[in-house]
């Protein structure tokens, strides 16, 4: 369990965007209620299988990962987000408090920081805070950044600013956090069904999303420049330009 709440909040954390991904569920939300009275945005889930779900719709900066989760353990789900995103602030969560444990966390899944259970809740606060400001301090220059409120695009010239529609912000969201950047047709398609309540769009729709989208870059970018959305056959699509997300 995390020890004693201390609701009393210094500073602001609103620009970080926090997965709790924690299978006990008193303790997930004991540590979510804990984390939004610092003003963290907290999206919890019990399992990877959830968050891959989260992540192919809400921007995530910083990761709390328990070690014992159902289905993909937490040591696999942290190697893969640490390979996916190279920059993206994780911390394991654990009762486990062997050396050998931690050595792995840090070794084999990439962790920034390992607790053990029971977590000071003030430790914790100003653990994420550190690595939110190290996540946002990283050199950007010569790529991409994209403006989740204002559904911009900004490339690394003052003239190559695009205007987003509602479903590339989607797609482009997705496809950033994706393992390799990269995700199936109906797993993009299904993602509309879910934003807009509706039926899933269609894969033709999908294809000429994708086309407008690539018109778009194009138009800003230098003759000659890579494809920025490119076709995997038997797959779908895997984006070929780095984007920073912010919010």
């Amino acid at each position: 369990m995390i020890n004693q709440l201390g609701m009393g909040s210094t500073g602001t954390s609103s620009q970080f965007s926090v997965a709790l991904v924690e299978d006990d569920r008193l303790l997930r939300e004991e540590v979510e209620i804990h984390l939004v009275s610092h003003q963290f945005l907290v999206h919890s889930v019990n399992c990877a299988t959830a968050l891959d779900d989260l992540m192919a719709r809400t921007p995530i900066d910083l990761f709390i990962i328990d070690l014992n989760l159902p289905g993909e353990d937490g040591l696999s789900l942290c190697r893969r987000l640490r390979q996916s995103m190279p920059t993206a602030g994780i911390i394991i969560m654990t009762a486990k408090v062997a050396l050998h444990d931690r050595l792995a966390g840090y070794s084999h899944g990439g962790a920034d920081v390992y607790l053990t259970k029971p977590v000071s809740p003030d430790e914790l606060v100003l653990v994420l805070r550190s690595l939110g400001r190290r996540v946002k301090l990283i050199d950007t220059v010569g790529e991409w950044s994209m403006s989740l409120r204002n559904r911009t695009l900004q490339g690394p010239e003052p003239r190559q600013k695009l205007r987003l529609t509602s479903r590339e912000k989607i797609l482009l969201v997705a496809l950033i956090q994706a393992k390799d950047n990269t995700l199936e047709s109906g797993v993009l398609c299904d993602l509309y069904s879910k934003e807009d309540s509706n039926e899933a769009l269609s894969k033709h729709a999908l294809e000429e999303l994708v086309g407008r989208l690539r018109k778009k870059f194009k138009s800003v970018q230098s003759e000659g420049a890579e494809v920025v959305i490119k076709s995997v056959w038997g797959v779908g699509y895997q984006l070929c330009l780095p984007i920073n997300l912010v919010h």
